[in-house]
């Protein structure tokens, strides 16, 4: 193990790292980086290992120097950057750094715009569907592009989901001499042949209708839907509500139908990798369908559970819809520490074994106004559910 590692972060607003840094590399026993950082940063002489594609093998190489490592990377490291992988392999109390501009901030100095308010997707190993849901949903977003993910690519995605008009700001090799910032709209996104490793600012006036916000339990005319075969608005708001929605973590709406749970905790929590589990195609394409119109991050998973559970990662937060106590009992083994599950019966036995599993159990008894000819209202109930929820933390 190496006795310290130095992550210091190239500015992507001029390529450099600060002049009382210099000494520190030129003392290390190891400079690692990608070629254009050792090209133009690594000191005369030093012993330098490149970052190139394959991040375990650079982790492996610094893993095994017992001196002092150097690792020059873009940016602020911590941000989507090797901060990430080298704190996981190493351990963050073995590290030293010292952040510089990233890309994302440099993109927005070269527009002049402020990003404090900006939603910030990367395309690096992430799908692409991520980018084009928060484009749909958001007024200005940053993506950070890769090889496998190019800004033309998602520009095509953008044109077939029937993106909003946005302006396409592509920022290229910000801070290298051949830095490119060109301004275009979506139909040339989609045409052009981009440097993938840049960052595409999609500037719009105003997040479209729809998109996210505080409220939740939306009415269920919000969602295409079976013969109101759907989790009813009052009772939805009561699961998200009892579910303690986490910014960040992995979610599973465990027969999903309609894909609303799922969809509204999308809304609610965008850091959140969402599931929705549902074992009949014409109901996963259903939800695959409200959560494209929701512009939700939602990943339609159409098995059914609990063998449907097996590759998926394990979840923070799971709402059973479907299934019964199988499916609960499943979604407990996997559960992470802290995590809580949230299911919904209609009949008395199934939520009592639920309790005896979760620990808490309540009745959501809702009656709704209807409007009479005379103008007066009457109050029509709705069959009552049950909603199970636990463990404690």
């Amino acid at each position: 193990m190496p006795e310290r590692v130095v992550v210091i972060g190239v500015s992507c607003d001029d390529g450099r790292i600060p002049s009382s840094l210099a000494p520190l590399v030129a003392r290390c026993d190891l400079v690692v980086g990608g070629r254009r950082h050792l090209d133009r940063l690594a000191p005369p002489g030093s012993r330098t290992a490149v970052i190139g594609a394959d991040v375990g093998a650079a982790l492996d190489t610094i893993e095994a120097e017992d001196g002092v490592v150097c690792v020059l990377a873009s940016g602020d490291p911590g941000f989507f950057g090797f901060l990430r992988p080298l704190a996981s392999r190493l351990g963050p109390e073995r590290l030293e750094v010292h952040p510089a501009v990233s890309a994302v901030a440099a993109a927005f100095a070269r527009v002049g715009l402020p990003w404090d308010d900006a939603v910030v997707v990367s395309a690096h190993g992430r799908p692409l569907d991520d980018a084009v849901n928060r484009a749909a949903t958001a007024a200005k977003v940053a993506v950070l592009t890769s090889p496998d993910n190019p800004p033309e690519a998602l520009g095509k995605a953008l044109v077939t989901a029937g993106g909003p008009g946005h302006r396409v700001v592509v920022c290229s090799r910000l801070g290298a001499d051949d830095e490119s910032v060109t301004d275009a709209d979506l139909d040339e996104l989609a045409a052009g042949g981009w440097d993938p490793l840049s960052v595409v600012l999609l500037l719009g006036s105003e997040p479209v209708a729809g998109g996210p916000t505080l409220a939740w339990g939306l009415p269920v005319d919000r969602f295409e839907h079976r013969s109101s075969m759907i989790t009813k608005a009052e009772v939805r708001a009561v699961a998200l509500g009892k579910l303690g929605l986490p910014p960040t973590g992995v979610l599973w709406d465990v027969g999903a139908g309609s894909g609303s749970v799922a969809i509204e905790a999308s809304r609610l929590a965008p850091g959140l990798e969402v599931y929705a589990v549902e074992r009949d195609r014409q109901q996963a394409e259903r939800a695959g369908r409200n959560a494209s119109a929701h512009g939700a991050s939602v990943r339609v998973v159409n098995a059914e559970a609990p063998a449907g559970l097996a590759g998926l990662p394990d979840p923070d937060r799971v709402f059973v819809g479907g299934g019964g106590v199988v499916v609960l009992e499943a979604a407990l083994a996997r559960l992470r520490p802290g995590g809580r599950i949230v299911a919904t019966y209609a009949a008395v036995d199934r939520a009592a074994a639920a309790a005896h599993s979760l620990g808490h159990v309540v009745q959501v008894a809702v009656s709704r106004g209807e409007h009479l000819p005379d103008g007066g209202i009457r109050l029509a109930a709705d069959n009552p559910v049950f909603v199970a929820w636990g463990p404690d933390e």
